[in-house]
Protein backbone atom coordinates (compact mmCIF):
# COMPACT_ATOMS: atom_id res chain seq x y z
CA UNK A 1 0.00 0.00 0.00
CA UNK A 2 1.50 3.34 -0.81
CA UNK A 3 -0.74 6.40 0.09
CA UNK A 4 -0.83 10.28 -0.24
CA UNK A 5 -2.71 13.23 0.15
CA UNK A 6 -4.53 15.18 -2.42
CA UNK A 7 -5.11 18.87 -1.80
CA UNK A 8 -7.05 20.98 -4.62
CA UNK A 9 -6.21 24.49 -4.62
CA UNK A 10 -8.33 27.45 -5.77
CA UNK A 11 -8.85 31.08 -4.19
CA UNK A 12 -6.98 29.52 -1.06
CA UNK A 13 -3.32 29.27 -1.32
CA UNK A 14 -2.94 31.94 1.77
CA UNK A 15 -3.99 28.67 4.12
CA UNK A 16 -2.59 25.78 1.83
CA UNK A 17 1.01 25.98 4.12
CA UNK A 18 -0.94 25.81 7.42
CA UNK A 19 -2.78 22.21 6.01
CA UNK A 20 0.71 20.86 4.25
CA UNK A 21 2.95 21.59 7.50
CA UNK A 22 0.09 19.44 9.77
CA UNK A 23 -0.14 17.18 7.14
CA UNK A 24 4.03 16.62 6.98
CA UNK A 25 4.16 14.82 10.23
CA UNK A 26 3.12 11.55 8.21
CA UNK A 27 5.77 11.82 5.67
CA UNK A 28 3.54 10.86 2.88
CA UNK A 29 3.10 12.13 -0.96
CA UNK A 30 1.47 15.63 -1.40
CA UNK A 31 -0.09 16.27 -4.60
CA UNK A 32 -0.96 19.61 -4.34
CA UNK A 33 -3.31 21.02 -7.51
CA UNK A 34 -3.22 24.08 -8.71
CA UNK A 35 -6.44 24.73 -10.05
CA UNK A 36 -5.99 28.22 -12.39
CA UNK A 37 -5.14 30.55 -9.36
CA UNK A 38 -4.44 33.89 -9.86
CA UNK A 39 -0.53 35.11 -9.31
CA UNK A 40 -0.64 36.15 -5.63
CA UNK A 41 -2.63 32.31 -5.27
CA UNK A 42 0.36 30.77 -7.02
CA UNK A 43 3.30 32.58 -5.31
CA UNK A 44 1.68 31.29 -2.13
CA UNK A 45 1.79 27.67 -4.15
CA UNK A 46 5.08 27.97 -5.21
CA UNK A 47 6.49 28.81 -1.82
CA UNK A 48 4.67 25.70 -0.56
CA UNK A 49 5.94 23.67 -2.92
CA UNK A 50 9.88 25.31 -2.30
CA UNK A 51 9.36 24.65 1.52
CA UNK A 52 8.12 21.05 1.74
CA UNK A 53 10.04 18.31 -0.38
CA UNK A 54 6.96 15.91 0.00
CA UNK A 55 4.70 18.61 -2.26
CA UNK A 56 4.17 17.91 -5.98
CA UNK A 57 2.30 20.28 -7.95
CA UNK A 58 -0.07 19.68 -10.27
CA UNK A 59 -1.21 22.46 -12.98
CA UNK A 60 -4.87 23.24 -14.49
CA UNK A 61 -3.97 26.29 -17.34
CA UNK A 62 -7.02 27.67 -15.94
CA UNK A 63 -10.02 26.91 -13.93
CA UNK A 64 -11.41 23.58 -14.16
CA UNK A 65 -12.91 22.76 -10.84
CA UNK A 66 -12.59 20.51 -8.15
CA UNK A 67 -14.09 16.97 -9.75
CA UNK A 68 -11.71 18.06 -12.76
CA UNK A 69 -8.82 18.41 -10.28
CA UNK A 70 -8.75 15.50 -8.23
CA UNK A 71 -9.51 13.03 -11.70
CA UNK A 72 -6.27 14.75 -12.76
CA UNK A 73 -4.49 14.16 -9.56
CA UNK A 74 -6.37 10.13 -9.58
CA UNK A 75 -4.65 9.66 -13.04
CA UNK A 76 -1.18 10.95 -11.52
CA UNK A 77 -1.44 8.87 -8.37
CA UNK A 78 -1.71 5.64 -10.97
CA UNK A 79 1.53 6.73 -12.46
CA UNK A 80 3.15 6.91 -9.61
CA UNK A 81 2.24 3.96 -8.12
CA UNK A 82 0.09 5.96 -5.45
CA UNK A 83 -2.64 2.94 -4.16
CA UNK A 84 -5.00 5.16 -1.66
CA UNK A 85 -5.18 8.94 -2.09
CA UNK A 86 -6.80 11.35 0.64
CA UNK A 87 -8.91 14.24 -0.15
CA UNK A 88 -8.44 16.95 1.82
CA UNK A 89 -9.55 21.10 1.45
CA UNK A 90 -6.88 23.73 1.42
CA UNK A 91 -9.06 26.21 3.05
CA UNK A 92 -8.32 24.39 7.08
CA UNK A 93 -11.87 23.69 7.27
CA UNK A 94 -11.17 20.22 7.96
CA UNK A 95 -9.63 18.74 11.64
CA UNK A 96 -6.57 17.20 10.26
CA UNK A 97 -4.63 17.22 14.45
CA UNK A 98 -6.99 14.67 15.54
CA UNK A 99 -8.19 12.43 12.61
CA UNK A 100 -5.95 11.88 9.82
CA UNK A 101 -4.02 9.25 11.24
CA UNK A 102 -7.06 7.49 12.35
CA UNK A 103 -8.58 7.46 8.65
CA UNK A 104 -4.79 6.11 7.46
CA UNK A 105 -4.98 3.20 10.05
CA UNK A 106 -8.43 2.84 9.01
CA UNK A 107 -7.55 2.47 4.99
CA UNK A 108 -4.96 0.33 5.78
CA UNK A 109 -7.37 -2.23 7.55
CA UNK A 110 -9.83 -1.84 5.17
CA UNK A 111 -7.63 -1.44 1.94
CA UNK A 112 -10.82 -2.09 -0.58
CA UNK A 113 -13.24 0.53 1.00
CA UNK A 114 -13.54 3.80 0.27
CA UNK A 115 -12.89 5.91 3.87
CA UNK A 116 -15.13 8.57 3.84
CA UNK A 117 -15.44 11.67 6.18
CA UNK A 118 -18.82 13.01 7.67
CA UNK A 119 -18.78 16.57 9.59
CA UNK A 120 -19.13 17.13 13.31
CA UNK A 121 -20.22 21.32 12.64
CA UNK A 122 -19.84 23.46 15.12
CA UNK A 123 -21.78 26.61 15.40
CA UNK A 124 -20.67 28.36 12.11
CA UNK A 125 -22.23 25.97 9.85
CA UNK A 126 -24.37 28.11 7.54
CA UNK A 127 -28.18 27.51 7.66
CA UNK A 128 -28.16 27.05 3.66
CA UNK A 129 -25.65 24.80 3.57
CA UNK A 130 -26.79 22.66 6.12
CA UNK A 131 -30.19 22.60 4.39
CA UNK A 132 -28.19 22.21 0.79
CA UNK A 133 -26.85 18.60 2.75
CA UNK A 134 -29.51 17.06 3.64
CA UNK A 135 -31.41 17.43 0.10
CA UNK A 136 -27.83 16.42 -1.48
CA UNK A 137 -27.62 13.60 1.00
CA UNK A 138 -31.15 12.41 0.48
CA UNK A 139 -31.01 11.96 -3.07
CA UNK A 140 -28.02 10.28 -3.13
CA UNK A 141 -28.90 7.61 -0.72
CA UNK A 142 -32.07 7.14 -3.65
CA UNK A 143 -29.40 6.60 -6.15
CA UNK A 144 -26.90 4.30 -4.56
CA UNK A 145 -29.97 2.27 -3.01
CA UNK A 146 -27.92 2.52 0.36
CA UNK A 147 -27.68 4.64 3.45
CA UNK A 148 -25.15 7.55 3.09
CA UNK A 149 -23.88 9.48 5.98
CA UNK A 150 -22.73 12.41 3.96
CA UNK A 151 -22.63 12.67 0.24
CA UNK A 152 -20.41 16.17 0.00
CA UNK A 153 -17.90 16.38 2.59
CA UNK A 154 -14.39 16.90 0.51
CA UNK A 155 -12.43 14.41 3.45
CA UNK A 156 -12.19 11.10 2.06
CA UNK A 157 -9.36 8.37 1.43
CA UNK A 158 -10.07 6.96 -1.72
CA UNK A 159 -8.65 3.54 -3.33
CA UNK A 160 -6.70 4.77 -6.22
CA UNK A 161 -7.55 1.45 -8.92
CA UNK A 162 -11.39 1.61 -8.82
CA UNK A 163 -11.55 5.77 -8.53
CA UNK A 164 -9.16 5.21 -12.02
CA UNK A 165 -11.15 3.09 -14.24
CA UNK A 166 -14.47 5.23 -13.07
CA UNK A 167 -12.95 8.33 -14.31
CA UNK A 168 -11.32 7.08 -17.38
CA UNK A 169 -14.54 5.44 -18.56
CA UNK A 170 -17.15 8.11 -17.30
CA UNK A 171 -17.77 11.72 -17.20
CA UNK A 172 -17.73 13.23 -14.10
CA UNK A 173 -19.20 16.20 -12.61
CA UNK A 174 -16.12 18.94 -12.52
CA UNK A 175 -17.05 21.31 -9.56
CA UNK A 176 -19.44 20.82 -6.91
CA UNK A 177 -21.39 18.13 -7.69
CA UNK A 178 -18.35 15.81 -7.89
CA UNK A 179 -18.27 14.54 -4.25
CA UNK A 180 -21.71 13.04 -4.55
CA UNK A 181 -21.19 11.84 -7.90
CA UNK A 182 -17.98 9.76 -7.14
CA UNK A 183 -19.28 8.36 -3.93
CA UNK A 184 -22.26 6.85 -5.99
CA UNK A 185 -20.40 5.86 -8.74
CA UNK A 186 -18.09 3.54 -6.55
CA UNK A 187 -20.71 2.37 -4.73
CA UNK A 188 -22.30 1.49 -7.69
CA UNK A 189 -18.95 -0.60 -8.49
CA UNK A 190 -19.18 -2.50 -5.53
CA UNK A 191 -16.49 -0.67 -3.17
CA UNK A 192 -17.63 -0.50 0.43
CA UNK A 193 -17.69 2.72 2.27
CA UNK A 194 -16.64 3.34 5.64
CA UNK A 195 -17.57 6.29 7.37
CA UNK A 196 -15.72 8.17 9.99
CA UNK A 197 -16.17 11.69 11.82
CA UNK A 198 -14.00 14.45 11.24
CA UNK A 199 -14.76 17.71 12.64
CA UNK A 200 -15.77 20.90 10.43
CA UNK A 201 -15.08 24.43 11.04
CA UNK A 202 -16.14 27.05 8.60
CA UNK A 203 -13.06 29.86 9.13
CA UNK A 204 -14.80 33.33 9.90
CA UNK A 205 -14.12 35.32 6.45
CA UNK A 206 -13.27 32.35 4.47
CA UNK A 207 -13.70 32.16 1.01
CA UNK A 208 -16.35 29.70 -0.60
CA UNK A 209 -15.96 28.88 -4.60
CA UNK A 210 -19.44 28.12 -4.27
CA UNK A 211 -21.70 29.56 -6.99
CA UNK A 212 -24.74 29.30 -6.58
CA UNK A 213 -25.85 30.18 -10.22
CA UNK A 214 -22.96 27.50 -12.27
CA UNK A 215 -22.74 25.17 -9.09
CA UNK A 216 -26.64 24.37 -8.71
CA UNK A 217 -27.02 23.94 -12.51
CA UNK A 218 -23.77 21.41 -12.24
CA UNK A 219 -25.29 19.62 -9.15
CA UNK A 220 -29.25 19.38 -10.79
CA UNK A 221 -27.48 18.09 -13.69
CA UNK A 222 -25.32 15.39 -12.65
CA UNK A 223 -28.43 14.25 -10.56
CA UNK A 224 -30.24 14.48 -13.88
CA UNK A 225 -27.59 12.20 -15.61
CA UNK A 226 -26.99 9.90 -12.67
CA UNK A 227 -30.59 9.39 -12.33
CA UNK A 228 -30.89 7.87 -15.99
CA UNK A 229 -28.04 5.90 -14.63
CA UNK A 230 -29.89 4.12 -12.21
CA UNK A 231 -32.72 2.94 -13.69
CA UNK A 232 -30.50 1.70 -16.31
CA UNK A 233 -28.78 0.01 -13.71
CA UNK A 234 -32.42 -0.60 -11.41
CA UNK A 235 -32.60 -4.80 -11.24
CA UNK A 236 -29.18 -5.44 -10.27
CA UNK A 237 -28.85 -2.90 -7.90
CA UNK A 238 -32.42 -3.99 -6.10
CA UNK A 239 -30.99 -7.31 -5.89
CA UNK A 240 -28.16 -6.66 -4.69
CA UNK A 241 -29.82 -4.63 -2.29
CA UNK A 242 -32.09 -7.22 -1.38
CA UNK A 243 -29.11 -9.94 -1.09
CA UNK A 244 -27.80 -7.16 1.61
CA UNK A 245 -30.93 -7.46 3.19
CA UNK A 246 -31.23 -11.22 3.58
CA UNK A 247 -27.49 -11.27 4.82
CA UNK A 248 -28.30 -8.70 7.89
CA UNK A 249 -31.30 -10.41 8.62
CA UNK A 250 -29.74 -13.10 10.67
CA UNK A 251 -27.73 -10.73 12.53
CA UNK A 252 -30.45 -8.70 13.18
CA UNK A 253 -32.41 -11.34 14.69
CA UNK A 254 -29.75 -12.00 16.93
CA UNK A 255 -29.18 -8.72 18.41
CA UNK A 256 -33.23 -8.59 19.10
CA UNK A 257 -32.38 -12.33 20.87
CA UNK A 258 -29.30 -11.12 23.04
CA UNK A 259 -31.73 -8.04 24.10
CA UNK A 260 -34.31 -9.79 25.51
Amino acid sequence: MKQAFVIPVYNHGNTLENVVSALEQYKLPILVVDDGNDEENKKYISLVSQNYKSVTVITNKRNRGKGYSICKAVKEAHKMGITHLFQIDADGQHDTQSTCANFLEESKSHPEALICGYPEFDASLPAARAKAKKISNGYTEFLAFEKVKDSMCGYRIYPVEPFYKICTRAWIDSHMGFDAEILIRLIWAGVPVIYKAVRVTYPVGGKSNFRVVRDNIHISFMFTRLTIGMWLRYPWLKARQIKRRKQNSPQENSRQEEGQ
